[in-house]
């Protein structure tokens, strides 16, 4: 168990440090909060607004620590403080910074493993990546192989399954290795059923009762 951990009071000298013009002692200390929210969230928790107000900050570490450090905190979030920002914490995907982007897409992991709930919508806004606008197409490729291993922990919770397992199928053919790879490992998982298997399984829920009704029909007859 870490210092801050035994002695609460700690907190607002790490706090105190990020909030400061030394980088020499605001970037350990974020990074310390950082661990600190995964192991104690509910320490963390009454500073959540601290920790949102640096979404947009200027300085891109203190941005993708806070930006973990949120996504930790949906553990706790007895408060549905994570609700009220959902749409503008998932809005650095759309671009123009991959880092960024990736942070997120790892902080919405945890986000939707604490509340299935907000998978869907989660969901909703990683799709969007394919069109997201990076430095390069590289790194929108980059950022969509961060999309599929979000897309792969929440798949069991997200509702509208086809469109990301089409979404993940179109990345078969993407130029980066690694995000090929990724889809092909998804899809491995996941696989994509044909539309006919689904069609198929639906019209089975409507044979069923016709099909037992005959049977009694038969049944009755033989008595």
């Amino acid at each position: 168990m870490s210092q801050v951990e035994c002695k609460p009071e700690l907190l607002d000298g790490l706090l105190a440090a990020v909030s400061s013009d030394v980088a020499r002692l605001k970037l350990p200390a974020a990074k310390a909060l950082r661990n600190l929210s995964q192991r104690a969230p509910d320490l963390i928790y009454p500073h959540f607004d601290f920790f949102a107000s640096f979404l947009r900050h200027e300085n891109a570490i203190l941005r993708w620590n806070a930006i973990l450090i949120l996504g930790n905190l949906a553990t706790v979030d007895g408060e549905g403080r994570v609700d009220r920002i959902i749409d503008d914490y998932l809005s650095p995907i759309s671009g123009p910074h991959m880092i960024d982007a990736g942070n997120t897409m790892r902080g919405a992991t945890a986000i939707g493993v604490a509340k299935p709930y907000l998978a869907d919508r989660i969901a909703r806004h990683i799709l969007e990546v394919e069109r997201a606008t990076y430095a390069t197409p590289e790194c929108r490729n980059g950022a969509i192989g961060h999309a599929i291993d979000t897309l792969n922990r929440l798949f069991p919770t997200i509702a509208d399954k086809r469109a990301v397992q089409r979404f993940v199928t179109r990345q078969i053919n993407n130029t980066r290795a690694a995000t090929r790879k990724r889809a092909e490992r998804f899809l491995r998982k996941w696989p994509l059923a044909p539309s006919g298997v689904k069609d198929a399984a639906r019209s089975r829920g409507s044979i069923q009762p016709l099909k037992a009704a005959m049977l009694g029909k038969i049944y009755a007859t033989k008595e």
